[in-house]
């Protein structure tokens, strides 16, 4: 199989005006056309993507620890504005301009956040998460994903303490347990399953508490107003 993911070709941290810190991986040229990117749940700065193409087409693309994953400082009741805002730092810190912008699954709404505020240029949203919450989704839903979800909403700390079991290893076996054949056909190479694996290892770390399981819980949420006001704490 072709290359799927390769090692980052830079990787480092920002402090923010604020004191933290924001952990990055870079592909491409440093000098390359910026592209932000929101990883998906769990998973930290390191799995990137277009593994022997962001070079040929001259693009630096930007993977960020969301905060308290990875090598974040965490920051504990944030918004999606303030992860807006800790985005713009980032990018006049690093000069990366307005980037373009995009969000792998539960990245989704985080690149939406930097859509709202002005902060990217564009706007890709790639096997994004759904707003679970909205209630167009209720009936649709797995009877336990929608007890679930309604938990989110109605009692936010029991969906943390549900969500306080899972580790890398439980977020692996629970990817590899619900994927279709064509997935797993990608989850079973041997060089994405290690990237793969060391993302969730470091994503998930030794603090799920301060950045996987209430940015979980928030993407479990009604995502419409949050994204307009800013106003509820991941």
């Amino acid at each position: 199989m072709t290359a799927l993911v390769t090692a980052p070709a830079r990787l480092g941290e920002t402090r923010l005006p604020d004191g933290r810190l924001l952990g990055w991986a870079e592909w491409g040229p440093p000098d390359g056309v910026p592209v932000l990117f929101c990883p998906g749940a769990a998973t930290s700065r390191r799995l990137g993507f277009g593994a022997g193409v962001v070079e040929a087409l001259g693009v630096r693309l930007v993977s960020v620890d969301r905060p308290g994953l990875g090598a974040s400082t965490p920051h504990p009741g944030r918004t999606f504005a303030d992860f807006a805002a800790d985005m713009r730092a980032l990018c006049d810190l690093r000069e990366l301009g307005r980037p373009a912008v995009v969000g792998n699954s539960q990245g989704a709404p985080f690149a939406l956040a930097c859509a709202e505020a002005g902060v990217a240029r564009a706007l890709a949203l790639v096997s994004a998460a759904d707003e679970v919450a909205a209630p167009d989704f209720a009936a649709l839903l797995p009877a336990e994903l929608r007890a679930l979800t309604e938990r989110a909403v109605r009692d936010p700390s029991g969906a943390e303490e549900f969500f306080a079991g899972f580790d890398a290893d439980a977020m692996w076996s629970m990817v590899m347990g619900g994927s279709p054949d064509h997935d797993l056909a990608v989850y079973r190479d041997p060089d994405f399953s290690a990237a793969y694996r060391r993302g969730l290892a470091e994503g998930v770390g030794q603090r799920a508490a301060d950045g996987y399981i209430p940015a979980t819980t928030l993407a479990m949420n009604r995502w419409a107003s949050a994204l307009k006001h800013g106003d509820i704490p991941i």
